[in-house]
């Protein structure tokens, strides 16, 4: 059977929807690039949208002293809250402090306090935590956020959930994000500016000659293949990335990937107050606490090795047995697996540099050009979603050199679609779309605003009435919101919506589900 060929021939083919992709298809087209992009599967499906959701620094990363990552990434920080305020925010975080805290035995930093201060037997003094946040604070020429303070757990509402064995805390900033809507709104604005975006659709094969790559994509729905040329070719399948250089690609490289897993756990509600927790373990490691779809609460995360790519990661009962007993130590009310009302895990395709554990592996993104083939390629290792506009950049200038005629450096502060407002105007757009349509009340008009910032709105166009929202799911999901996804986001089945472009797989039932995926089902097909 013959494959349909297509006659265009594109600068850049790029494997993988994740944010990495995603990003770079949004910056190349930018620059005047054409650009073709193919994701297996739902975009940000695997590990873009299984993150802590936090833009941040990686405090802990100081230890290890990566201080080059950690001021890229708290540089990146500010920049990324002005390009998209509704989908990210800024966030206090709280680290409560008691003289038992401890380093992994493995970091730099430990060795050496180690070697210099033998009398503190592993011990994370509180002046090295203060240090550590100087640093934190000053590294990334902080703007809008707020700097670091001291806590009387004592008296301070944060100390009311937690043990009363802490008594100081420190508390400092970062910013939440929505991971898997940025992949979208990434991919969003690249197709908008000319990019080629297809999901469900899996890379094959790809062949180098004469100078082009020819790049056969099946459909993963309909099984129509298809074949498209292009001069470059971009490997961003994330923990795939090693199996599509053998296997997809056939380059012959030593390069090679670490699957790390971390997992996650969600409970009802554990503090009435919109700040996150910081917690150090006993073993060195630490998690997060974070408040979570209004609700709930986020905890994690894990650091295990990651065998099968093909395994699909789950937070398994030991690791939902860690979480628990971990956050237990610090909060009043110990936590239980009864607790949990969800679980989330996701495998980081770190850099393979032969580190001795999961936790020591470089967080530092790698970034590889293949020029041994007829046609050149790059591949990506690892990768912050804190840092992916940065990391699309360092990309781009691996390659610029082939197309002489690409502009420069555009992203910077750039909003992405529904992202064109200040980041102190969340709740007056809220508010606006409350008089707009004050029917939908006031919890859903500010998931709309959250989710697709000045988007809503247009989203609501013409709407006089509840009627004209279309049929009611249930917790303000209405399809006049379901068509504009499915229209607008490559939604195709209830659980791309439920879970990758909403969190609404939270609170709706079995039977609302199955409501929901027949409807998309039915007006994919009116299509």
């Amino acid at each position: 059977m013959k494959k349909p060929q297509n006659d265009k021939t594109y600068d850049l083919f790029i494997i993988g929807g994740g944010i990495n992709g995603c990003g770079i298809a949004r910056d190349a087209t930018g620059r005047g690039l054409s650009v073709a992009l193919a994701e297996m599967n739902d975009l940000a499906s695997a590990t873009s949208s299984a993150s802590t959701k936090l833009f941040h620094g990686g405090l802990r990363y100081l230890e290890y002293f990566e201080f080059r990552l950690v001021r890229e990434a708290l540089i990146e920080r500010e920049n990324l809250l002005v390009a998209m305020p509704h989908i990210s925010w800024p966030m206090r975080f709280v680290l409560p402090y008691h003289q038992d805290m401890r380093f992994e035995s493995d970091t730099p930093t430990s060795k050496l306090l180690t070697l210099f201060m033998p009398w503190m037997k592993g011990q994370r003094p509180a002046w090295l935590i203060r240090l550590g946040l100087f640093m934190y604070d000053n590294l990334g020429g902080r703007k809008i956020l707020p700097g670091t303070k001291t806590l009387d757990l004592k008296t301070a509402r944060e100390g009311k959930p937690i043990i009363n064995k802490f008594e100081r805390a420190y508390e400092y900033s970062d910013c939440w994000v929505e991971d898997s809507r940025l992949v979208v709104l990434n991919a969003r604005d690249a197709q908008k500016r000319g990019a080629k975006i297809m999901t469900r659709t899996k890379v094959t094969d790809a062949v180098s000659k004469d100078g082009i790559w020819t790049v056969t994509t099946q459909n993963q729905i309909t099984g129509e293949q298809q074949v498209f040329k292009a001069k470059l070719l971009v490997n961003a399948g994330g923990p795939w990335v090693e199996n599509i250089i053998r296997n997809v690609a056939h380059i012959s490289t030593n390069e090679g990937i670490r699957l790390v897993r971390g997992s996650h756990i969600v409970t009802k509600k554990l503090f009435d107050h919109d700040k996150a927790y910081f917690f150090q373990g006993e073993d060195g490691r630490i998690i997060f606490a974070i408040p979570y779809e209004q609700d709930f609460t986020l905890i994690g995360t894990t650091d295990q090795d990651h065998k099968d790519v093909d395994t699909k990661p789950e937070c398994t009962p030991e690791e939902q047995e860690y979480l628990c007993k971990f956050a237990s130590q610090y909060f009043e009310k110990p936590i239980t697996r009864e607790d949990i009302v969800w679980t989330y895990s996701g495998v980081r395709p770190l850099y393979d540099d032969h580190a001795s554990s999961s936790t020591a592996a470089t967080r530092e993104y790698v970034l590889k050009l293949n020029e041994t083939g007829e046609a050149p390629a790059l591949n990506i290792f690892g990768g912050k979603i804190t840092t992916y506009r940065r990391l699309a950049e360092a990309a781009i200038a691996k390659f610029e050199h082939f197309f002489p005629e690409m502009t420069s450096k555009w992203t910077k502060r750039v909003p992405l679609p529904g992202g064109d407002f200040a980041h102190d105007q969340f709740d007056q757009l809220v508010q606006e779309l409350q008089n707009i349509v004050p029917f939908i009340g006031p919890k859903t008009a500010r998931r709309l605003v959250r989710a697709y910032g000045t988007d809503a709105q247009i989203i609501v166009k013409g709407v006089a009435s509840e009627k004209d929202m279309g049929t009611h799911f249930g917790h303000g999901i209405y399809a006049r919101e379901l068509d504009w996804t499915i229209a607008h986001e490559w939604v195709m089945t209830a659980e791309d919506y439920l879970w990758r472009r909403t969190k609404m797989g939270l609170r709706v039932s079995n039977e609302q589900t199955s409501e929901i995926g027949a409807y998309i089902a039915k007006a994919i097909t009116a299509q």
